[in-house]
């Protein structure tokens, strides 16, 4: 008999499968996976003859989740960046700190073939936090009219659109249950051999034999 006491509806299974399979942590475990990752770019070249050189290094850091409440399984997340940009102009060169908060929002859609598929949407120019800090007073002039955080801010946002949608981001966005279920299975419920069920279907029918076989014996006395 089953227990109703331990049992739910197949529905309110699947709600808690999605919040689970797609659990703050899982999620976080598998966004920080870029943290600490180095950035390393140039110098490259700008300007009239591409006499400037520009050049920017850091690193992403430790990414941030929250759970947007409603029935879907959805997070806001606030990935941090932190960049440092030198300017070589020849005669001199100018050098800027930059802090950024990159805003995420993930939600995990159901597909058919028992898929859960994380939908991504990337930020808006505007909705990226950048805060710049340059190293002395030239510093400051050039930031104000290179325009630098505007020009972060447009560079990230058109950045991550591009990148959540690379074939192999992709896949990885996607998450086959079905397969994995077939993985299990495979490893709790390994499927015998045939000359295993053989066997062991002979073995268990002579046992049964000798536990009965004076039943086998009035069989033969009644027939005789």
């Amino acid at each position: 008999m089953v227990d109703e006491q331990r049992t739910i509806s197949y529905q309110q299974w699947g709600v808690d499968f999605f919040a689970e399979a797609v659990s703050e942590r899982r999620l976080l475990a598998a966004v920080n996976g870029l943290a600490g990752q180095p950035i390393d770019f140039g110098p490259m070249g700008v300007g009239p003859g591409r006499i400037a050189k520009v050049r920017a290094f850091g690193e992403i850091g430790l990414a941030q989740a929250e759970r947007i409440t409603g029935e879907a399984v959805e997070y806001a997340v606030r990935l941090p960046v932190d960049l440092t940009f030198e300017l070589d102009l020849q005669v001199e060169k100018h050098r800027f700190h930059a802090d950024l908060l990159v805003p995420l929002r993930l939600q995990a859609l159901a597909r058919p073939g028992v898929q859960i598929f994380v939908e991504v949407t990337p930020p808006r120019s505007q909705d990226v936090e950048v805060s710049v800090r340059a190293e002395g007073l030239r510093a400051s002039i050039v930031q104000r009219v290179a325009n630098v955080e505007g020009e972060l801010q447009r560079f990230v946002a058109k950045y991550v659109a591009r990148e959540v949608e690379k074939p192999h981001v992709v896949r990885a966005r996607t998450i086959d249950v079905a397969a994995a279920i077939d993985k299990a299975w495979a490893t709790i419920a390994p499927t015998p051999p045939p000359e295993t069920v053989t066997e062991d279907f002979n073995a268990a029918l002579e046992q049964e034999i000798r536990d009965n076989e004076q039943t086998f014996l009035d069989l033969t006395e009644d027939a005789g």
